[in-house]
């Protein structure tokens, strides 16, 4: 309703066939467009036809904010922007920087469409029944290309690097990319195969990642 009252066109997606009707008697009134649907399943591109640009504001639960957000910075560039609520651990992680202690593969996998920070904190105690988590604002504002060119090393070439890098965090980089990078990658990326994943941003992943295309399929970084 607040969404309503600034003077935006709001469509709400709800999937608990539940609050529905309540909803609906709420804020259809209001302009707002009520569609039921699973976040995770919708056609996005048909939902947000009516317009060029969108911003996402959800409560997000914590099993589906992580894969939520990635899929809609990957599929649906629509969304210029989100302000999401989350459980404070899974928002911690979408901001992080390397080498905190909740960076992670998600943090660079966000990092590569977006910039990510942490806007507010949201008490227990504004909830009923009161959880026993604390929930977060986190801003995420996509980039107007990702943060690495995909003339230089694709995103799935990245994340194929993420999840074996990530796999053994605590081993040292030459270990858990055995077989994906070699000592002449390391090098020519100016990274040290001693090195862990957790203290590698964007931009070194992608300097991997196109090191490791240029000497295994003689494609130079461009």
């Amino acid at each position: 309703m607040a969404l309503a009252a600034t003077g935006a066109a709001v469509t709400a997606v709800e999937v608990d066939r539940g609050i529905i009707p309540v909803l609906r008697e709420m804020v259809q009134p209001l302009g707002v467009s009520v569609v039921e649907a699973d976040a995770m399943s919708c056609d996005w591109p048909e939902l947000l036809a009516a317009a060029p640009s969108w911003v996402l504001v959800a409560n997000l639960p914590y099993n589906v904010a992580t894969p939520l957000v990635l899929d809609l910075l990957g599929d649906v560039p629509a969304i210029g922007r989100m302000l999401v609520m989350v459980q404070r651990e899974a928002g911690e992680r979408l901001v992080a920087v390397p080498g905190s202690r909740s960076f992670g593969a998600v943090s660079v996998r966000i990092s590569y469409f977006a910039t990510a920070s942490l806007v507010g904190r949201v008490s227990p105690g504004v909830f009923l029944p009161r959880p026993n988590v604390e929930s977060v604002l986190v801003e995420i504002v996509r980039r107007e290309s990702p943060a690495v060119d995909a003339a230089v090393a694709s995103y799935a070439e990245i994340d194929l690097l993420l999840r074996a890098g990530f796999g053994g965090r605590r081993k040292m980089l030459r270990r858990s990319l055995e077989g994906l990078v070699d000592e002449a990658a390391f090098a020519a990326a100016g990274i040290d195969g001693r090195s862990r994943a957790e203290e590698l941003g964007i931009e070194e992943w992608g300097k991997l990642g196109a090191c490791r295309r240029s000497i295994m399929f003689g494609h130079p970084p461009s």
